[in-house]
């Protein structure tokens, strides 16, 4: 069995929401090991780094897959992503989303977002507190051009991955005040929690492609 049969596997098992799926986060990772996931039925790839993610998009453009950018953005950058990825995990402030929209008004497209909420109000992560959530969701949610289709979030890292229950169940309960969709939460050390809770997106790089080599500088 491949590591992304046993995942799928896993997800079948762990999954409260029907609808969860797998995001193999490929940021780092050389075509040849996207091309294999693909051939194998993955076609969900997340990318953190705008320069290397459009490089694959043209490279691996004969592959039938969706592209998602679940990387800081920054404004300067809206441009070049906009309306080239199904869905961008990692939108963080009205003023991003302002530039997403405008963007996409350009283009005459709508473009999905996830708000990234930072539950534990980390200073290392971006992302909207739950408290700023209601405001900022009010603005957003009037902006053409873009969709809110759910919210993202990445718990503090702990070495008992239980400990990102309760974070993974805030996230859910927001979501359903807001009536969102789509629940972008869990990574390779926490998943398996994130789909009990109600994941839609478990954001997956090292368990399915193995340690992915540096970032080159």
């Amino acid at each position: 069995m491949t590591p992304l049969q046993q995942i799928q596997n896993e997800i079948k098992k762990f999954a409260s929401n029907p609808k969860a799926q797998l995001l193999a986060v490929s940021k780092l990772q050389p075509n040849e090991k996207i091309r294999t996931a693909a051939q194998e039925g993955q076609i969900h790839f997340g990318e953190n780094y705008v320069q290397e993610a459009l490089t694959k998009q043209n490279e691996l453009k004969d592959l039938k897959i969706h592209w998602h950018f679940i990387g800081h953005l920054q404004k300067n950058k809206v441009k070049q992503i906009v309306g080239k990825f199904d869905l961008i995990h990692s939108v963080d402030s009205i003023a991003l989303a302002q530039k997403i929209s405008s963007v996409a008004s350009d283009l005459n497209i709508t473009q999905n977002i996830l708000l990234q909420i930072n539950l534990a109000n980390e200073d290392s992560k971006g992302g909207f507190s739950s408290q700023e959530l209601v405001s900022a969701m009010e603005q957003i949610q009037d902006l053409p051009h873009i969709k809110v289709a759910g919210l993202m979030t990445m718990p503090p890292l702990f070495e008992d991955s239980e400990l990102c229950r309760p974070y993974f169940q805030q996230l859910k309960a927001l979501a359903d005040q807001f009536q969102l969709e789509h629940l972008s939460m869990g990574t390779s050390s926490d998943y398996r929690i994130a789909l009990e809770e109600g994941a839609t997106w478990v954001r997956l790089g090292t368990v399915l492609f193995g340690e992915r080599p540096p970032k080159a500088t």
